[in-house]
């Protein structure tokens, strides 16, 4: 933490307001697979929020919502066999409370920077901690809360289900909540596991991540709720998560002028909760996402129509059945997915984009009294290639772009000359 912007008054631990299961939580190859993405650093923004932050009253609510979501409160270690887990022992989560000088308006809340994480998103100490929070009283009456969960306990439409119940909590303490799922053997391999051939060819193959040639950067773009009706039906009425990648995935390979022979690819991770058969429980807690690929020559994702480019994604996703994701666990399983927690370091090639959607999800869901947050973001992203898709308050897309700095200019650029070309035909 930033001690002459941010100063710390409190650190403690918040337990289950009731005894919780003790247990290990056996963890899926779902979990595992992500279990190397270390901590996900969140970050939001109430305008006037402190006269409803009562850290006494966040911490019971917390401490409400622990007692039906008590993995968080555990912590992550690994069995005889090294494979990891979760020890669902109750210590509780990490709450800190500081405060600020700043203002709301010094800092760009909804653009990820290393700063922003430093300064509004509590140290993971110690790295088995599966959450923590902080609340931070800005000096115009503002809130920052910054969140982190590991992702080897969680996905996202997990996190923001707790969310919702720890704000519900917060402003009621007898509020209704839908309770979570914490079965995983749910997403156990078969026995003995089976991988279908097809499967391979868009399930996402594994990459290598290294150190970056030259300093990445990151920035936000946005696309208007009128600009994305005319992007979608420039990709023939494609949902908006393939108009949008479709789009982005052009723009980048443009950017970064890779050769018309390159193969280029882009992975996205796909919500599997209602693809199996049966499928899983809607609040099922944990990670349900299977990587999907699409893979193109440079000059085919450059030069064909934009709703082809949308239609290789989409046909990706219609193939996304119970097969293809049995198949998908089982060749994780056999794998042997990432077991040790530890964060994954580098970015991506520059022939790989990697976009990751939390499109519909109930991100502004927060309300701890004072109503939705302003703002809300990740707090970090500063692994090259990968790309962020959230609502806009209001209508429209946010891009959240992580890629080489010497290109970023060029991807925005592209980005917005697209767009103004699709509302004048």
């Amino acid at each position: 933490m930033e001690s002459s912007k941010v100063q710390m008054i409190e650190s403690s631990l918040v337990a289950p307001s009731e005894a919780s299961p003790t247990k290990a939580l056996w963890l899926s190859p779902f979990d595992l697979a992500l279990a190397n993405r270390g901590h996900t650093p969140l970050v939001y923004l109430y305008s006037s929020g402190a006269a409803f932050f009562d850290t006494a009253r966040l911490k019971e609510g917390m401490a409400k919502a622990l007692a039906s979501f008590y993995p968080l409160a555990g912590r992550l270690g690994v069995d005889d066999a090294g494979r990891a887990r979760i020890s669902c022992n109750g210590k509780g989560v990490l709450f800190v409370v500081a405060r600020s000088y700043l203002k709301s308006d010094d800092l760009d809340f909804s653009k990820p920077s290393p700063e922003l994480r430093r300064m509004f998103v509590p140290r993971i100490e110690p790295s088995s901690l599966i959450m923590a929070a902080q609340v931070t009283f800005l000096k115009c009456g503002a809130v920052a809360l910054g969140v982190a969960v590991h992702h080897a306990a969680v996905d996202g439409p997990s996190t923001f289900h707790f969310m919702q119940t720890w704000s519900a909590f917060s402003r009621d303490a007898l509020a209704a909540v839908e309770l979570p799922c914490h079965d995983r053997t749910l997403l156990h391999a078969r026995c003995p596991p089976a991988v279908h051939p097809g499967a391979l060819s868009v399930l996402c193959p594994k990459v290598t991540f290294s150190e970056a040639s030259g300093p990445t950067a990151t920035e936000v773009f946005t696309i208007s709720r009128d600009q994305l009706v005319t992007l979608k039906r420039l990709c023939g009425g494609a949902t908006t998560f393939c108009s949008v990648s479709a789009l982005v995935w052009r723009c980048a390979i443009a950017a970064r002028r890779l050769p018309p022979d390159a193969e280029a690819r882009l992975s996205f991770p796909a919500n599997v909760r209602r693809r199996l058969r049966p499928p899983l429980p809607d609040r099922y807690f944990g990670n349900a996402l299977v990587w999907l690929g699409v893979a193109a020559a440079a000059r085919d994702v450059a030069t064909e129509a934009l709703a082809s480019v949308a239609g290789r994604i989409g046909g990706a996703i219609a193939r996304m059945d119970d097969g293809l994701v049995r198949s998908a666990i089982d060749h994780l399983e056999l794998a042997g997915a990432a077991a040790d927690g530890r964060p994954l370091r580098g970015s991506m090639p520059e022939t790989e984009l990697r976009i990751t959607s939390w499109l519909g999800m109930p991100v502004y869901d927060a309300d701890f009294g004072c109503g939705g947050p302003q703002v809300m973001s990740r707090a970090e992203s500063v692994r090259g290639g990968f790309v962020y898709l959230m609502d806009q308050p209001g209508g429209g897309v946010r891009v959240v772009m992580c890629m080489e700095a010497a290109n970023i200019k060029s991807f925005q650029r592209l980005l917005y000359a697209n767009i103004t070309k699709a509302s004048k035909l």
